[in-house]
Parts: C-alpha cells; structure tokens; sequence
C-alpha cells in the first residue's frame, strides 16, 4: 500500500510518500511544492494542481491522507489553505483516489501518543519511527510524512 500524505497550503505543500509492505513501511519520498506570491492565487493553485497530478502519476498512490483544516483567527489563510485542499482532492478525485483527512491533533497523537506534541517532538518521532538519518527538511515535508503515518496506523 502506497499512501501520500499532504500538509496543504498556498505558498507551500509538504508531501511524504510512504510504502506499507506488510508489517513494513518505508518512507519513499518526501519534499515540497512551492508557489510564488508574486504570482496571482489561480495561478498558484494551478502549479500546486499540476505538481500533485505529477505526484500521483509518478507514485499511484492507494490513498491519500490530507491534513483537515481547523479554523483559526487568520482567516485569510483559511481560506488559502482551503483553496488549495479543493484542487488536490479534485486531483485524487479525477485519479479515483481516496483521501482520508485527519486533524493535527490526530496525527500528533499517531505519531508521537500526545496530540499536544511540539514540532521538535513530531519531527524527532518522524525520524525515528522511519528509521531517517536525519529530520526531514523542510518542516512542511515532515509533515506530509506525519500525516501519511498517521493514515498507515490508523487504517492499519
């Protein structure tokens, strides 16, 4: 089983790729996709549409498990963030792939046993329970890969 978790977002998409084979998961691939603010938000988003269509070409993912969005005081990150979650389930929807969403406290509590867990403490975890030489850069990338994990312990 293939599973792509995303941390969504305009200015930056973290993705991890991980493979459960059995009782066996292995981080696959991990990294960002990065919009310019120079550039217009239909512009943007159709970069981030682009770039997740090539991520699913490229590792045909069983699933794919997004951060849910919670409401915050910025709204207009909200809105960003919920701008940007529309095109890629429309992606994983024209693939005829399942997403699953999960709140950061959810995956915090998957991955580390505390939903009130600190980045520092998700990314050491990250790490560790992928057996990583190093934390994955950028924050955004842990992330994907947090969420991913998540979705792999939760569906089992």
């Amino acid at each position: 089983m293939i599973v792509i978790g995303i941390d969504p977002g305009l200015a930056t998409v973290g993705f991890g790729v991980i493979l459960k084979n059995g009782e066996v998961i292995t981080p696959v691939s991990y990294g960002c996709i990065r919009t310019s603010a120079e550039k217009q938000t239909p512009e943007r988003l159709m970069e981030i549409y682009n770039e997740v269509c090539a991520l699913l070409e490229k590792y045909a993912p069983d699933m794919i498990a997004i951060e849910r969005l919670f409401f915050s005081k910025n709204v207009t990150n909200a809105m960003s963030v919920s701008e940007a979650r529309g095109v890629i389930f429309l992606a994983a929807q024209q693939k005829n792939i399942p997403v699953f969403e999960y709140t950061p406290n959810r995956v915090k509590q998957a991955v580390t046993g505390s939903g009130r867990a600190d980045k520092k403490q998700m990314q050491e975890m990250i790490k560790r329970l992928l057996g990583l030489d190093e934390i994955p850069q950028p924050d955004d990338a842990a992330d994907g890969l947090s969420i991913a994990l998540c979705h792999i312990n939760q569906y089992g």
